[in-house]
C-alpha cells in the first residue's frame, strides 16, 4: 500500500463554503467591472449626446433669417443709374454709386414710420441690389422684397430678445410682413460686421486651402521616411535618436509649431501673413510625425512572408516595398493621415501666431491671398458682444463638427476598402 496523499496535494472541495465565497466574491468583482465599463460607455455617450443637441439647437436658428416684405418704388426713387449700366459690367459699382441704400432707408421709413430704417439690416440694400441685377426692368416700377431685418430684431424673432425687439416683433407679424426662411447666404457669404450678413463660406475655403496645402506636403515626406527607417535605415543610435525625435516631435503642444512657423516662415522667409500657403506648411510640421508613426505601424504589421515570396520570385527591393509592402500597408496610412488631418483642421493655436485671425470680408481665391479658418473664425465670433453671433457661432460649430464627420467617414471606408485580411 502506497503512503496516503499529503493534505496539500488533497483535491479542491468546489462545494466547500470558502471555495464557494471565493467564487460569488469573484463573479461578483467581474459583474462590477462589467457594469462600471457600460456606466463609462453610457456616460461618454451622453456628455456626447447633450453636446450635439445643444450645438444643433442653438446652431440651427444660425441657418435661418427673420426677413420683412419691403415696398419700394424704384421708379419713384429716381436712382443715377440705367438699366443698360446694370446688365454690363460693374453693376455693383453702378449701384452702389446711385444712392440705392438711401432709397432703400426712405422705402423702409415710408413703410414702417419713424425709425423703418432701423428695422432692416444694414445689408438690405444688398439684396435689392441683388433684385435689380437679377431683374434690371425693377428700375421702372413699384415693387415688393423682402430684406433681413435688424440683428436685435432677428435674434427677438427666433428666441427671447429685448422688450422693445419683441414689441416691434409682435406689430411686425400682426401686420403680416414678417417671414423666417432659410439663410443660403451663411454658406455662401464671408465674415462681416453685421451678424444678418455673415457667412462661413470664407473661413471653409481657407481651411480647405490650407489642408490641402498640408496634405500635399506631409503625406508624401511622411510616407517616405516611414518607408526609409522601417525598410532601407540601418540599426544604430543615429536612427534610435530620430526615432525618438519624431516620437516626440508627436506629442509638442500645438502652439510651438505656431512659433515655428512665425519664426523660419514669416520671420526668416518672408512668406505672406495670413495666407493659406503658410498655414498649410505649419500643420504640415505638426502632422508629419504622426503620418510617420501611423506609417510605420502600419509597414511593420505587413507579414515578412509577403516580401520573402517577393524576393523569391525575383523582385528587386525597391518592387518589393512599392508593389507589395506598400500597397497592403495603405489602409492604415491612410486612416493614420486622415486621422491626423481631422486633428489640424481643428487645431487653433498655431494658426493664431501666424496671423490668420485677421478680418476677411472676402473669401481667398490663392494660396497667398489673406484667408481665416473655421476654428479661428468661430473663436472670432464667440468674443463678439453682440447676440446675433451667438448662434451664428454655433452654426459655424455645425459645420466643422460635418468637415470632421466626413474626414473621418473617409478614414472609415477607405480602411474597408482596402483593408486585406489574411
Amino acid at each position: 500500500m502506497g503512503k496516503p496523499m499529503s493534505k496539500s496535494r488533497l483535491p479542491t472541495d468546489w462545494k466547500a463554503a470558502s471555495v464557494q465565497r471565493r467564487t460569488r466574491r469573484r463573479y461578483a468583482a467581474e459583474r462590477r467591472f462589467r457594469l462600471m465599463g457600460l456606466a463609462a460607455v453610457w456616460l461618454s455617450a451622453g456628455f456626447l449626446a447633450f453636446l450635439l443637441v445643444s450645438m444643433v439647437s442653438e446652431g440651427l436658428s444660425g441657418f435661418r433669417q427673420a426677413r420683412v416684405t419691403l415696398p419700394i418704388d424704384l421708379a419713384a426713387a429716381k436712382l443715377a443709374v440705367t438699366p443698360q449700366q446694370v446688365r454690363g459690367r460693374g453693376a455693383d459699382l453702378a449701384l452702389a454709386g446711385a444712392g440705392l441704400e438711401g432709397a432703400v432707408d426712405r422705402a423702409a421709413t415710408q413703410a414702417f414710420g419713424p425709425g423703418g430704417a432701423d428695422l432692416i439690416s444694414d445689408g438690405a440694400w444688398l439684396v435689392v441690389r441683388d433684385a435689380i441685377e437679377a431683374d434690371p426692368a425693377l428700375l421702372r416700377r413699384r415693387t415688393t422684397i423682402a430684406v433681413p431685418v435688424a440683428s436685435a430684431i432677428d435674434v427677438a424673432a427666433k428666441h427671447d430678445g429685448t422688450p422693445a425687439a419683441e414689441a416691434i416683433v409682435t406689430r411686425l407679424k400682426a401686420r403680416g410682413v414678417l417671414t423666417m426662411g432659410w439663410s443660403a447666404g451663411f454658406l455662401t457669404a464671408a465674415d462681416a460686421t453685421d451678424p444678418t450678413r455673415v457667412g462661413i463660406w470664407g473661413a471653409l475655403k481657407g481651411s480647405l486651402l490650407t489642408m490641402a496645402v498640408t496634405i500635399a506636403l506631409a503625406f508624401p515626406i511622411g510616407v517616405l521616411a516611414a518607408l526609409y527607417l522601417e525598410e532601407y535605415a540601418p540599426r544604430n543610435r543615429w536612427t534610435d535618436l530620430i526615432e525618438v525625435s519624431i516620437n516626440n516631435l508627436a506629442a509638442v503642444p500645438s502652439i510651438i509649431f505656431g512659433l515655428l512657423g512665425l519664426a523660419v516662415f514669416l520671420g526668416t522667409f518672408h512668406l505672406p501673413r495670413s495666407a493659406p500657403l503658410v498655414g498649410g506648411l505649419t500643420l504640415a510640421l505638426m502632422t508629419m510625425p504622426v503620418i510617420v508613426i501611423t506609417g510605420r505601424n502600419a509597414i511593420k504589421a505587413v507579414p515578412p512572408s509577403i516580401r520573402d515570396a517577393a524576393l523569391a520570385v525575383g523582385a528587386s527591393p525597391v518592387q518589393v516595398v512599392f508593389d507589395h509592402v506598400l500597397p497592403l500597408a495603405l489602409p492604415g496610412i491612410l486612416t493614420g493621415t486622415i486621422i491626423g488631418m481631422a486633428r489640424a483642421l481643428g487645431e487653433t493655436a498655431p494658426l493664431l501666431m501666424i496671423g490668420m485671425r485677421a478680418f476677411i470680408a472676402a473669401p481667398p481665391s490663392r494660396l497667398t491671398d489673406p484667408a481665416t479658418v473655421l476654428p479661428v473664425q468661430i473663436f472670432l465670433w464667440s468674443d463678439d458682444i453682440d447676440r446675433g453671433f451667438v448662434e451664428k457661432t454655433s452654426a459655424a460649430i455645425i459645420v466643422l463638427l460635418v468637415v470632421l464627420l466626413a474626414m473621418n467617414g473617409l478614414a472609415i471606408y477607405l480602411r474597408n476598402r482596402f483593408e486585406t485580411r489574411w
